[in-house]
């Protein structure tokens, strides 16, 4: 194999096709689901101050919203 047949691609591209989908979903779910149904179970089944898990959506949402950007800036998403 010479050096004409290799392919450069952005360093984000050598994932595999398997770890693009868990990252991409685990995205949706951080954004979608942290916010919504985390501080909602935090607070009525484990009895957690309202406070709390409120702040520990927010960052369930800032931490989903950073690998989305991750995800786009090594243009695994387009």
């Amino acid at each position: 194999m010479n050096a004409s047949n290799k392919v450069k691609g952005v360093s984000g591209s050598d994932l595999s096709f398997g770890w693009r989908i868990v990252l991409i979903l685990l995205a949706a779910l951080l954004i979608f689901v942290g916010p919504t149904y985390v501080p909602y179970l935090l607070v009525d089944f484990l009895k957690l101050n309202y406070f709390v898990s409120i702040g520990l959506g927010t960052v369930l949402l800032v931490v989903g919203l950073v690998l989305v950007w991750y995800l786009i800036r090594k243009k695994i998403i387009e």
